[in-house]
């Protein structure tokens, strides 16, 4: 292997500056032995990293090395020697090129650490042991030049070639990586960061990581007084607006397609460094339309789930929509359940799983015998987004049903200008005389008992919501004191039923309710209205101090 032929680099061109920043709450407990790592949790104190029998997603997270972000926050000696013993114990069993890290996404990943952090790590150590660590950071950079093109594209791409724009500004007798990287860099910008700072896998928590390391390597070399490629440069430019329009009003991101709201502060941290002023937020980003109005921001699900390699952990939410009030969050998807299992990765994909209309027993988009790719894609048909009297309007229409019911989901909702209230029509349609012929095939196949579908609103876990009006409405208290009251129109069943709530950090699944509207469609036209809005006796604005800190995992 080549990264076993690297010359050693002779030290560092200049002091790295850090510019990931952990969680100390996270650092003491790894301090202590408590390692959460891809939702896994090992108890382990005193023994090493590296000795731990843990699932291949643990085991892999490790490999990257982000935590040394955490021990570096704490920054105690005890965090010190933690983060020596880790990285010198990672060198002496993987640091000749053999081992699990060994992809350029984990290796890229992992220079970026140590470069970060190499003075809290080379602190006190010995020449000898200065010297490992230069020839295991010239072995991965040796490595990810050969091998960095073998990256899936989006993440992973960034994470390699960022990592050797790292290896080549930072590292004594590597300056010949530099100008490669830095034209490979720039290409993948102009190749994976769409005109309108879009990446392909649409997945908001990626382009935000995207942009990140971007800026990370633009300050890189500036700092080495190098020029910023104009790509790079027009590529943070645009992602910047397309992240500010997929932020909700509590300045946290939109979960879909496996994105979750990010580590608190990570958003503006990148935005900031991106140094774009803010302008007009865009309507439409990265296939999602945001509505908002007074503290209420709206995002919806308004195109197709991605093709290609993305296809492979994308989830069926066409028209799928999030709601937040403020700094609370009301109506939600369930977020990625990647961390949680198999099971949990395939449920958290389907329709079902968000916030959505869905036919009972088939998502809008279906995986084929192939394997987990999304191969039957909802295409969105119709959609426009108006600024009225009332508010902002947005119009979706998608095909996900057309195929196996003849049925067209369209969707319409209306944003008040105050955000006060939102007001929605689900219909399910049989467009042409070759749709109505399917819907009649289907009623005929079901002895006539209509097509069952069901509209459900999942609850943010803070939200304390019961059934009112004896079982016609649903009365929502927010942790702020506002509270919003759900009614529907029409001949439907409406229960309050359990869901999940999935989040990168916590052990297990965060228990909350969902609004479900359950009915059958009869016709060759159903159309369901439904309205959530505040109760009239809540004020314009409620003065929301109380917080909680999301980074301690809890099994809750």
């Amino acid at each position: 292997m080549a990264a076993r032929r690297a010359r050693p680099a002779g030290g560092f061109v200049s002091q790295p500056e850090p510019r990931s920043i952990g969680l100390y709450t996270r650092g003491k407990q790894l301090v202590a032995g408590n390692i959460l790592l891809a939702g896994h949790l090992a108890e382990a104190p005193g023994v090493s990293l590296w000795d731990l029998d843990a699932p291949e997603a643990f085991a892999t997270d490790a490999q990257g090395f982000a935590w040394l972000d955490d021990l570096a926050a704490l920054g105690t000696k005890e965090a010190l020697a933690r983060a020596q013993d880790c990285t010198w114990g990672w060198i002496d069993r993987y640091g000749r090129g053999k081992g699990p890290g060994w992809t350029p996404d984990l290796t890229g990943r992992r220079i970026i650490r140590w470069v970060h952090h190499a003075t809290i790590l080379l602190q006190a150590r010995d020449k000898a042991q200065s010297a490992a660590f230069y020839a295991a950071l010239s072995r991965q950079a040796t490595y990810l030049a050969r091998r960095w093109r073998s990256a899936a594209e989006g993440l992973p791409h960034f994470e390699a070639l960022t990592g050797l724009v790292y290896a080549g500004i930072s590292l004594i007798g590597m300056e010949a990586l530099i100008a490669p990287a830095t034209q490979a860099l720039a290409a993948a910008c102009d190749t994976d960061v769409d005109a309108e700072g879009g990446i392909p896998t649409r997945n908001p928590e990626e382009l935000l990581e995207v942009l990140t390391l971007l800026t990370w390597s633009a300050s890189a070399m500036t700092e080495a007084n190098l020029a910023v490629p104009p790509a790079v440069s027009h590529a943070i430019t645009r992602i910047a607006p397309a992240l500010r329009a997929l932020r909700h009003a509590d300045g946290e991101l939109a979960r879909f397609h496996g994105g979750g709201r990010a580590a608190e502060g990570r958003l503006d941290q990148a935005l900031a460094s991106a140094a774009v002023r803010a302008g007009a937020t865009p309507a439409i980003s990265m296939g999602y339309a945001r509505l908002h109005g007074g503290r209420t921001s709206v995002i919806v699900d308004a195109a197709a789930p991605p093709g290609g390699r993305a296809a492979l952990t994308a989830h069926a939410s066409t028209s799928a929509f999030e709601l937040t009030s403020g700094r609370r969050p009301l109506v939600v998807n369930c977020g990625s359940g990647i961390a949680f299992g198999q099971a949990w990765a395939q449920a958290a994909r389907a329709t079902p799983s968000h916030s959505a209309l869905g036919m009972e027993g088939v998502s809008s988009s279906r995986t084929g015998r192939s394997g987990d790719a999304l191969e039957q894609r909802a295409q969105v048909t119709a959609s426009r987004l108006t600024v009225g009297t009332e508010g902002t309007d947005l119009y979706l229409a998608h095909d996900g049903w057309v195929a196996t019911h003849g049925l067209t989901a369209s969707r319409s909702l209306t944003l008040a200008h105050d955000g006060r209230r939102l007001s929605g029509v689900d219909a399910l349609t049989a467009m042409t005389a070759e749709a109505r012929r399917r819907f009649e095939d289907a009623m005929t196949q079901t002895a006539m008992a209509g097509a069952r579908f069901a509209i459900r609103f999942h609850l943010h876990p803070e939200v304390d919501a019961t059934l009112d009006m004896g079982g016609a409405a649903v009365s929502m208290v927010l942790k702020s004191g506002e509270i919003w009251i759900f009614r529907f129109t029409g001949p439907l069943e409406l229960a309050l039923e359990p869901s999940a709530y999935l989040e990168n950090g916590r052990l297990n699944p965060r228990p909350c309710l969902q609004i479900v509207l359950r009915g059958e469609a009869r016709g060759f036209e159903t159309r369901i209205g439904w309205t959530l809005a505040k109760a009239k006796d809540t004020p314009l604005a409620i003065r929301d101090l109380e917080g909680v800190d999301p980074h301690v995992p809890s099994a809750k």
